[in-house]
């Protein structure tokens, strides 16, 4: 315990303490420690993954923050989330790390500044502190049990001392490319991890089938869809791990489409992208587009085909070795061809892949997909030749997303396709000889989604 008096965060409402219940707070509480087995998930490799990156800046002193609160509303502040390189040195994921600092000195000896658990003492953050206070937050560990947990040296936040020379990851561009890259091969266990998530996710989405019926009676059906997956995600895991894309009709033209105000019509799709979060932070990453009638039209399915075609396209691309880049352009090298045919480009396929052209890319518009990990878009600061222009390599997971977004205002495009918005997204791990798909549960099929959705929604599953 520590006897520092710190800085007190009251609200404008809060009422005084006179100097009687100050008394009265301070004695008389009995012992509470955490349990002396308790240990980060995965402990055995945070030390391996602290020692890669001290190699690669030796000598030098290294700062990872956890990050800060940030205010929503006035005295109301988001829900915390450590920074996810944070987490991947330290294990460290729960909602008591803002502030928190993890140091490797120069010696490559790592340090974790914490702020620890509250004394029961007279200055009263424990009871008065509405943004640390264990009253008002929860229990945090203290220094002993902080260390015990990481097998990481803890000391008290106050006295980090901060060096200009120091590489701070929340500001030196060189030290978060770095993090990012050592994160691109994912160990046995972070795999694992991600299988967890989108085992939970397969789960999520059968609770939306489930709930289609509410949700079609619902003015704002697009948020009831919404909800149900919230639910699963904060049951099983620490949340989503992203906001989740629940698009009906044309709102799945719009790729990112989070405000999820609108109805649900039984004539159109609904495309949903969501993805639980583990408690370790590990997120899934899957999108399906479903029939709300539980029955594709003619045209919702020539479209449905499509994108299906070019996504299988794109999983056979991924291999050992490959470039990174293959599966993107096999993917949208089917949806040019299939565009070309339906008579929507003004020119041939071929010249509207070149890349002085890039035509088709007016309905389908982004990349075909992604690295996924503790973060949806995995690794996003790691050098191109790492990453975009690199090859794929055993261990890295990704996912594959073909889509066609077919804008309801579109005047180059027949009116039976307008309005249409089609994503197929799975998430896959690449193996020594090609790649497995993590996300097999989840149908993928026109037919399969139909008899899915059928199976669940008459109670059989």
């Amino acid at each position: 315990m520590t006897s520092r008096i710190a800085q007190l965060h009251t609200g404008s409402h809060d009422l005084p303490v006179p100097d009687a219940l100050a008394d009265f707070m301070t004695g008389q509480w009995a012992a509470t420690p955490l349990p002396t087995n308790s240990r980060v998930p995965g402990f055995a490799l945070f030390a391996g993954r602290r020692s890669r990156l001290a190699a690669r800046f030796p000598g030098e002193r290294l700062l990872v923050p956890a990050g800060e609160l940030t205010v929503r509303s006035h005295d109301c502040d988001h829900r915390f989330r450590p920074h996810s390189a944070y987490a991947w040195l330290t294990g460290l994921t729960g909602e008591d790390q803002p502030g928190h600092v993890l140091v490797l000195e120069p010696d490559g000896e790592a340090v974790l500044y914490i702020r620890p658990r509250s004394s029961r003492d007279r200055g009263g953050e424990f009871y008065r502190d509405r943004k640390y206070g264990e009253f008002w937050v929860g229990r945090r560990p203290d220094l002993t049990e902080a260390a015990r947990l990481t097998g990481i040296r803890c000391a008290h936040l106050d006295d980090l001392i901060r060096h200009t020379a120091d590489r701070d990851a929340s500001r030196d561009p060189e030290l978060a490319c770095a993090l990012s890259e050592l994160r691109l091969v994912k160990d046995a266990w972070e795999v694992g991890q991600l299988q967890q998530a989108v085992d939970h996710t397969v789960t999520g989405f059968e609770d939306v089938v489930r709930a289609l019926p509410a949700a079609l009676r619902h003015p704002r059906g697009e948020r009831w869809i919404e909800g149900v997956f919230q639910l699963r995600a904060r049951a099983e895991g620490n949340g989503t791990g992203y906001e989740t894309i629940a698009a009906a009709g044309a709102h799945a033209c719009v790729l990112h489409w989070i405000r999820n105000d609108g109805p649900l019509d039984p004539d159109q799709l609904l495309l949903l992208d969501a993805g639980v979060e583990t408690d370790s932070l590990y997120t899934a990453d899957l999108t399906r587009t479903l029939p709300l009638s539980g029955r594709f039209s003619p045209v919702q399915r020539r479209v449905y085909e499509l994108v299906l075609a070019a996504q299988d396209a794109g999983i056979a691309a991924l291999k050992p070795g490959a470039s990174f880049r293959d599966f993107h352009r096999a993917c949208t090298t089917v949806l040019a061809e299939g565009l070309a045919d339906w008579g929507v480009l003004p020119v041939p396929a071929a010249k509207a892949l070149a890349p002085d052209s890039g035509l088709y890319r007016r309905y389908t518009l982004c990349s075909s997909g992604h690295m996924l990990g503790l973060d949806v878009h995995d690794c996003g600061r790691a050098r191109a030749e790492q990453y975009l222009d690199g090859v794929l390599t055993e261990g890295q997971v990704l996912t594959v997303e073909p889509g066609l977004y077919l804008q309801p205002d579109d005047e180059t495009l027949p009116r039976e396709l307008r309005g249409i918005g089609i994503r197929i997204e799975d998430d896959l791990v690449i193996t020594a000889d090609g790649a497995r798909l993590m996300s097999s549960a989840l149908p993928r099929s026109a037919d399969g989604v139909e008899e899915w959705m059928a199976e669940l929604l008459a109670g059989g599953a």
